[in-house]
């Protein structure tokens, strides 16, 4: 069967390049053409050699520089290019999470701005809501919540897992810090897991709620606490509090203890 060629417009178009960054990448030795017409001058490429444009184009998003990638793809040892191919995964698989959560935190600020614009006023006061049953992850245990921790938030749990682990987890874009007696540690919801060490069930069902501010959460989780011991006779051995986003440097909490039903 007769191999079919591109020209380097086509070729551009499907690798989403242009045609000068190909004609770059031919200059370096990089990727060069399948076939060059002898009288024209054009060049040629096969759907293998828009592979290699794709590969090499994925490459470079991983800020990867063109000499590293060609001298990496000119080895003879194909363990060391599959090695290298899967460290280069790994970090996409990094980015990737990093700007999911930047972007669900640009969505919140976003959203809190417009609810202001159009004279939005946050519900006030205690409320019940029932929730299924949620597994977490616990990180490290906190003091403070800091800008920093939340731009990086997923991090803490991330950097926990092994890659092959990496790959079995992800996590709800929410912020939170679960509170026993004994610590405040940061968590995450689970939204897919595998079973490791680390991980905890929060049960199902009703769950007294509050939304309050950095100055007002502690006195306000003691009137949780109160309503769920004198109305429903449960006495929570833990509360959640969630981070809610309210502009770029400022956030409030929701936080959540369980009624026992």
């Amino acid at each position: 069967m007769e191999k079919k060629y591109f020209s380097i417009g086509e070729t551009a178009e499907q690798a989403h390049l242009t045609t000068e960054t190909l004609r770059h990448y031919d200059r370096i030795g990089l990727v060069k053409p399948s076939k060059v017409d002898i009288h024209t001058k054009y060049r040629y490429y096969t759907a293998e050699d828009i592979i290699w444009l794709n590969t090499v184009h994925a490459l470079q998003q991983m800020d990867l520089p063109l000499q590293e990638i060609k001298r990496v793809l000119e080895y003879d040892d194909l363990e060391k290019i599959i090695m290298f191919l899967e460290q280069a995964e790994q970090k996409a698989d990094e980015k990737i999470s990093s700007l999911r959560y930047s972007k669900s935190k640009i969505q919140l600020a976003k959203a809190d701005y417009e609810k202001k614009l159009h004279n939005w006023q946050a519900s006030e006061g205690i409320f019940t809501k029932k929730f299924p049953k949620r597994i977490i992850m616990l990180a490290d245990s906190v003091e403070k919540i800091t800008a920093d921790d939340l731009w990086s938030y997923q991090r803490h749990f991330y950097q926990r897992l092994s890659y092959e682990q990496k790959k079995q987890f992800t996590f709800e874009d929410l912020a939170g810090v679960y509170q026993d007696s004994s610590s405040a540690r940061y968590f995450a919801v689970c939204t897919r897991y595998a079973e490791i060490n680390g991980l905890k069930n929060i049960p199902a069902g009703i769950y007294l709620c509050a939304d309050c501010t950095e100055d007002s959460w502690q006195e306000t989780l003691e009137k949780l606490l109160n309503i769920a011991k004198t109305e429903y006779h449960a006495e929570p051995d833990f509360s959640l509090r969630f981070v809610v986003i309210s502009g770029i440097l400022q956030w409030n909490y929701q936080l959540q203890v369980y009624t026992g039903e």
